[in-house]
């Protein structure tokens, strides 16, 4: 059963599968496209419509930020908590409810809070690295925690790093750590 296409608008049986024209098949595309702009439209207007990004580069309606490094400790002076070698480097921070809940609203820590750290120093006066870091509410027993990932290691007395890899300056690709698994909510 195949597609036959003709130039004629004459609706004629083929006897083999569909017959379609070929100004039916551009409605079809132009029709995709739109539907496809619209679907790639309407993630950032939801972005913007949850009350936008700050001057340093924070969405916390949509938890994330998205900007220079620079504005990550929420101070534009071209260091990033004191050090310039990452200020210029591209930076996508995002962070569960969870997160965010227990973060900012008190509420209790659990194994679905993470956060992701994307780095990018590609970019013109950055560091030259691009890492990527994935991080987990896991508690104070750490290791000894039902969170707890193999692969992974400690960071702030009560988080697990599950994934941590990058290339450096000299393009050199290191892994520090990937966790099993890998991905975010409770082990």
């Amino acid at each position: 059963m195949g597609l036959e296409y003709c130039r004629s608008r004459k609706r004629t049986p083929t006897g083999v599968g569909k017959h379609i024209h070929r100004e039916d098949r551009m409605k079809k595309r132009i029709i995709l496209a739109v539907l496809g702009a619209m679907v790639v439209l309407a993630v950032p207007i939801a972005v913007f419509a949850g009350g936008g990004f700050d001057q340093f580069g924070y969405n916390y309606d949509a938890r994330i930020f998205v900007g220079p490094a620079d504005g990550v400790d929420r101070i534009l002076d071209g260091k990033v908590w004191g050090d310039p070698t990452y200020a210029n480097d591209h930076l996508v921070m995002k962070w569960s409810r969870a997160w965010d809940d227990a973060r900012f609203n008190g509420a209790p820590w659990t194994c679905d809070a993470w956060e992701n750290n994307e780095w990018n120093g590609a970019a013109p006066g950055g560091s030259g690295e691009v890492w990527h870091y994935k991080i987990v509410w896991v508690g104070p027993e750490l290791e000894d925690s039902p969170c707890w990932r193999p692969g992974g290691y400690p960071v702030w007395g009560e988080f697990e790093v599950i994934m941590d890899h990058g290339t450096t300056a000299d393009a050199e690709h290191v892994w520090y750590a990937h966790g099993e698994p890998s991905g975010y909510g409770g082990n």
